[in-house]
């Protein structure tokens, strides 16, 4: 089970950045693309603090310790200048990889149905459920997230500049924040995000989702 937990952990950082590459590239910014992290190799996105505590947390996971795997990969690398419009493109290309990550989640969710062989679980229900956890995650709408260029970029200029600059400035410590045990034992960021990710869980694949 342990291997199978790394394997879906790998599966799912790899299309979340490789979606944040191929979109820059579509857009008009090849850096990510030239960089070689339009790559379905997770080792290209392998980041030293990030992956490993998502991979950490994925196997406490994986021997039966409930917590919500969470982390980040090496960013991707944007150039905006490359860009027609920095801030909506900015924030499209920082969408895509949580985009991705439900998008594949729900296709397993489909292909569980289909095909309802209990054999199956075990293989395709890690996949979802870090797949929706690395997504929800993510759309926290703090720097370094992706939620905090999503966010950035749906707000008008002047509040969008604001936000960057405190974000930029605060970001990581309001993440750090949230991150730390502080309630019950339990981060403020898992009293938040559970029930998010529970909710989807629970549609994707109905009365298994414990998180």
């Amino acid at each position: 089970m342990i291997l199978i937990w790394i394997i879906a952990f790998a599966v799912t950082i790899t299309i979340h950045e490789a979606a944040h590459a191929w979109m820059a590239d579509r857009l008009g910014d090849p850096t990510a693309r030239l960089a070689g992290r339009l790559s379905l190799n997770p080792i290209k996105h392998y980041d030293p603090v990030g992956t490993t505590l998502l991979l950490v947390l994925v196997i406490m996971r994986s021997v039966g310790i409930p917590v919500i795997p969470f982390g980040w990969a090496k960013p991707v690398p944007i150039d905006p200048y490359n860009l027609a419009n920095p801030k909506k493109d900015s924030a499209l290309i920082s969408l895509a990889g949580p985009l991705v990550n439900i998008a594949l989640a729900t296709l397993l969710s489909i292909v569980m149905r289909i095909f309802p062989h209990e054999a199956l679980f075990p293989l395709l229900y890690p996949v979802i459920l870090l797949n929706v956890a690395l997504a929800i995650f993510n759309l926290i709408p703090i720097h370094p997230l992706d939620g905090g260029k999503v966010l950035t970029g749906l707000l008008p200029n002047k509040e969008s500049r604001e936000l960057d600059v405190f974000l930029n400035r605060y970001g990581i410590l309001l993440l750090f924040f949230l991150i730390f045990p502080t309630f019950g034992g339990a981060s403020l960021i898992t009293t938040i995000i559970s029930p998010v990710i529970g909710f989807i869980l629970n549609l994707l694949v109905p009365g298994f989702s414990t998180i």
